[in-house]
């Protein structure tokens, strides 16, 4: 193929990477769902048909015994709680907005509120310090490589996540914060506290899928830690198994204020 046939073909082609968010979002696909929403209301005093089923205990009774949470942050998003549900009381919404400040907010139900409080930014003066753009160090803490892979889909043409001012850098000491996925097993502990570390201040840390929020399916496994918070002070969640990339874009773009507060 000649240099004029490969500019030939960029003209037909145009521009691939998504008008997001100047436009509208793309479509979840259908095996996704996007956020779960629950409707306690709905819920059988005798029935534990979603809570039996659930895999890491993200379904559980209130306190006083007379609803259910669903906890996003343990949340595996298999659907199987839906499936099972005999009065539709959990469902899915196709919203792919689900990134928010406080671990607390990721809990909905009975016992706490009905829809998610979204990810508000990191307020002005941490913003004006970082400028307008951010550069973060991924760290791998005993992920699976589910969350990295998306993560790597926002560098790709269809995404390009270096429009918005973010960038991943490999030394931690360019880096404005970090990007932690995975339960942080034992073994990687050291080496996340030593990249935090190497990161200048003022710095911020993103806990990115269900394993480095709440430590996913390894939430009872003695070799990790549950999650990144035991560790690390976090800024952000952004769950999901993986979250879809356009749930981790949304994400950063909130903390950073380059999105509405709808």
């Amino acid at each position: 193929m000649s240099t004029f046939d490969v500019l030939f073909h960029r003209i037909q082609t145009g521009c691939e990477t998504i008008a997001y968010p100047d436009g509208p979002a793309p479509a979840l696909p259908d095996r996704h769902g996007g956020a779960l929403q629950l409707d306690s209301t709905r819920c059988l005093d005798s029935c534990r048909a979603c809570m039996d089923i659930c895999p890491t205990q993200a379904i559980r009774r209130t306190q006083d015994k007379n609803g259910i949470d669903l906890d996003l942050g343990r949340c595996l998003f298999c659907g199987s709680c839906v499936e099972v549900c005999p009065t539709q009381a959990i469902t899915h919404t196709n919203n792919h907005r689900m990134a928010v400040r406080k671990k607390d907010d990721l809990i909905l139900g009975a016992g706490a509120r009905s829809q998610l409080r979204l990810a508000e930014d990191l307020g002005t003066k941490l913003i004006s310090l970082l400028g307008r753009s951010i550069r973060l160090r991924q760290v791998s803490a005993g992920g699976c490589n589910a969350c990295e892979a998306d993560i790597n889909v926002l560098g790709t043409i269809g995404w390009d996540l270096g429009r918005f001012g973010i960038q991943f850098v490999a030394s931690p000491r360019h880096a404005d914060g970090i990007l932690i996925t995975g339960p942080v097993s034992k073994g990687m502990e050291l080496a996340l506290r030593k990249t935090w570390d190497a990161i200048p201040e003022p710095k911020i840390a993103i806990a990115v899928g269900a394993c480095a929020i709440s430590g996913g399916p390894f939430h009872a496994n003695p070799e990790t830690h549950a999650g990144a918070d035991g560790i690390l002070p976090i800024d952000l969640y952004i769950p999901g198994c993986p979250p879809h990339p356009l749930t981790i874009l949304d994400g950063l773009l909130r903390m950073l204020g380059k999105l509405g507060k709808e």
